[in-house]
């Protein structure tokens, strides 16, 4: 498991890649991504391109993550998912909350 976290350019989008499972084990790892990035951050992109497993703690990371952002004004896009991810997500209607690409 490894998250990595990298700024665009203009500093405006913070870019956060799983690696590997995203459970509990990764909840620090993974809130010290998105809050050392900087208040300044517009944009949000979660990179899952390989995330192999999601659970039930790493849905509530992502809530998380959208309280931080903005709530309903945030700017999240969780890119990149494999079949099974897509599939946790859309069953947790993550997609009324998250642009899901």
């Amino acid at each position: 498991m490894s998250i990595t976290s990298s700024r665009s350019d203009d500093n405006r989008t913070l870019t956060i890649r799983v690696q590997g499972r995203f459970d509990f084990s990764s909840h620090q790892e993974f809130r010290d991504a998105y809050e050392t990035g900087g208040e300044d951050v517009a944009e949000f992109i979660i990179d899952m391109s390989e995330t192999t497993y999601l659970d039930s703690s790493a849905l509530g990371m992502l809530l998380l993550l959208r309280d931080y952002a903005g709530g309903d004004d945030a700017n999240i896009r969780i890119v990149n998912c494999n079949n099974d991810v897509k599939k946790i997500l859309t069953i947790s209607n993550f997609e009324q909350l998250f642009s899901i690409e």
